[in-house]
């Protein structure tokens, strides 16, 4: 059982203001007394972990405490007392008055021993924070929270008149505090001599019966984090949401056990890996580690999706990549909470809103060979010079690049009239079994209030791709296939809805989703491996039949730049997509094809052809094509 009684004081807060969000409820920061220097000393300093770049930061007094107890090696919770802050910030509200967050205290909250109250001079608990990413260093001497996010409460969001930012975050925190007194619980579950990582052999059962890598989506939530020249349904600006996103480590160990709820008919919740892989969690950068001998952790993607009133599907926003360096191992089986760099047996972790927004740990998709989660860092956006290291750890920043933007106009409902939208969000580890398991998505409705561009109504969470979600239950009229390309460069959906229109007409909306397929090339060898190029594919075709009539076609990719959309040909006997030069449809993005004939639909093929030479050079995959040699009944194919 853990001991209550450890405590911590003085140290450092770091805070990483979100201004665009502050800006938003009419916040402007007035004056930031007792903000120490750049370069000033951290408890942290000399450690082989991450330290928080671009934030203000302040020291913590030296009185009082902060109470908070542990177990199995790891922080478990806060239970009393504070810490005060030297300095902060002085907010100017737009109605004259000012919140006086200097010397601001940091308490526990009464209603979660993992949350803080940011407490001001005038008493009140204006912000909150939360998803703190945390591990005890320096031999338990230092209680190392890397990153938090700070929370609208809902007294500051009616205080405001902007009831529709409660909850949003508006800054990312940095805690290191000195442990003054420690208790029990300090101590990490032993780690055996055996080791359990992917395709080890399982010690005591037969030859052959290895580990199994499979992490499953647990849950995902979406906050709003950057805006710009926001008018609302009838604008053109720029609005980024950015995931908290959920994962949990199978549970099985010799016998299967739901891992997680929100299953599908394709995603069951149930790994079919009945022994339990560990999972490395390295950060970038901090050294080779086993069972690859480099600093491999896992990436995490997020994307969000417009279903349109004709039930076409367009991927509208895209983010980059972001790189996971912690785990907190919570609620993991007996013996498997050893350390925060490996994800142990049944243990969860979680990435929040802002952790997800942080500028140090988002880079770009084209640096990973999404298939074998390998990640390209020499002359990668962190390591420009191929040098080993870290040697560019704060990028150049304007709060867009590598996150998922979207314009006003593509979440508008006046633009969109009868679209629904889907946010998928998924994480990438290396050698997992399963990547459906490890994705899913959830609904909502991107709705302006006030000012603010908010994702409202969340919730129906699912396992799975969105391909998945989006050829489930079908209406009257509408025929659909979802094929799976299965192949060792990765793995991609072609999934296709038909819709009878009456008057002899058929519109076909297909929608190709390269999950994790790229024909990779590379120089060099991990742990300073380079990707120079990580295509997917230029060219998408479909069978004509002679006779047939084009009415209608487009094409999204999901942006608003009609230079890089593919050419439409209905020549040859096919109807055929063409990228520009130089473009492709690459891994984590999803392209709609759409078109309406005089033919109905049958069985038949799709092709893809891959944009970068090598065998094969095209990919066949089952789907739904035009057709005009098989027997209808009311439109369709009848048995």
């Amino acid at each position: 059982m853990p001991n209550t009684d450890w405590a911590a004081w003085g140290g450092t807060v770091g805070l990483r203001l979100n201004i665009s969000n502050l800006h938003s409820i009419g916040i402007t920061i007035k004056s930031k007394p007792g903000a120490l220097a750049a370069g000033s000393a951290r408890l942290t300093d000399g450690l082989n972990v991450p330290q928080a770049a671009g934030i203000d930061l302040f020291g913590l007094r030296e009185s009082g405490s902060i109470q908070f107890q542990a177990a199995r090696g790891s922080f478990a919770g806060f239970l009393g007392g504070s810490l005060q802050a030297r300095g902060g910030y002085e907010l100017a509200l737009e109605d004259g008055s000012v919140i006086p967050l200097v010397d601001f205290r940091l308490r526990p909250n009464a209603g979660n021993p993992m949350w803080l109250d940011v407490v001001s001079g005038d008493g009140k608990a204006w912000f909150y924070i939360d998803k703190l990413m945390y591990e005890l260093v320096r031999e338990n001497h230092v209680l190392a929270i890397y990153t938090a996010d700070m929370r609208i409460s809902p007294e500051l969001a009616e205080r405001v008149g902007h009831p529709e930012m409660s909850t949003e975050t508006v800054a990312d925190l940095e805690i290191l505090t000195e442990v003054t007194r420690q208790g029990g619980g300090g101590q990490a579950d032993p780690r055996g001599t055996a080791t359990h990582y992917h395709g080890e052999q399982v010690v005591g059962q037969a030859p052959g019966v290895v580990y199994q890598t499979d992490l499953f989506m647990q849950d995902i939530s979406v906050g709003r984090v950057n805006a710009s020249n926001n008018t609302g349904p009838g604008g053109n600006g720029r609005v980024v949401f950015a995931p908290n996103s959920t994962l949990r480590n199978n549970v099985n160990a010799g016998s299967a056990a739901q891992s997680v709820s929100g299953g599908t008919s394709t995603t069951s919740g149930t790994s079919s890996a009945l022994w339990t892989a560990w999972v490395p969690w390295h950060s970038k950068f901090s050294g080779t580690f086993p069972p690859y001998n480099n600093d491999q952790h896992p990436f995490l993607i997020w994307n969000l999706y417009r279903i349109n009133a004709d039930a076409s599907i367009e991927q509208i926003g895209r983010s980059g990549v972001k790189h996971a360096f912690l785990t907190l191992n919570n609620g993991c089986a007996p013996g498997e909470n050893f350390d925060s760099h490996i994800l142990g047996r049944s243990c969860s972790d979680v990435y929040s809103t802002g952790n997800n927004n942080s500028n140090g740990a988002m880079g770009f998709r084209s640096e990973i060979i999404p298939a074998t989660n390998q990640w390209g860092r020499c002359h990668s956006l962190y390591d420009p010079g191929c040098v080993g290291s870290n040697t560019n750890s704060n990028p150049s920043d304007d709060g867009f690049v590598r996150r998922m933007v979207v314009n006003e106009s593509q979440i508008s409902n006046t633009v969109n009239p009868g679209a629904t939208y889907l946010f998928d969000s998924w994480y990438l580890a290396r050698q997992d079994i399963n990547i459906y398991n490890s994705m899913a998505t959830i609904e909502g409705t991107p709705t302006y209030s006030a000012g603010n561009w908010t994702f409202a109504g969340q919730g129906n969470f699912k396992l799975g791709s969105v391909t998945d979600r989006w050829v489930d239950n079908p209406p009257a009229g509408t025929v659909v296939q979802n094929s799976e390309l299965a192949v060792s460069e990765g793995h991609t959906k072609v999934a296709v809805r038909v819709t009878n229109l009456g008057n002899n007409q058929w519109r076909y909306h297909y929608a190709v989703h390269d999950l994790d397929f790229s024909r990779a090339v590379t120089t060099g060898s991990e742990p300073n491996l380079e990707v120079v190029r990580n295509k997917g594919f230029d060219a998408f075709s479909v069978p004509l039949p002679a006779g047939a009539s084009v009415i209608a076609n487009r094409f999204s990719d999901g942006d608003l730049t009609a230079a890089n959309d593919w050419s439409f040909s209905p020549a040859g006997g096919q109807l055929a997509w063409t990228a520009p030069a130089g473009t492709s449809l690459d891994w984590g993005s999803l392209y709609l094809f759409s078109v309406t004939l005089n033919v109905p639909p049958g069985p038949g093929a799709g092709e893809l052809k891959v944009a970068e030479p090598g065998t094969p050079a095209t990919f066949s995959v089952p789907i739904l094509v035009p057709t005009s040699d098989v027997i209808f009944q009311g439109g369709f194919e009848s048995p």
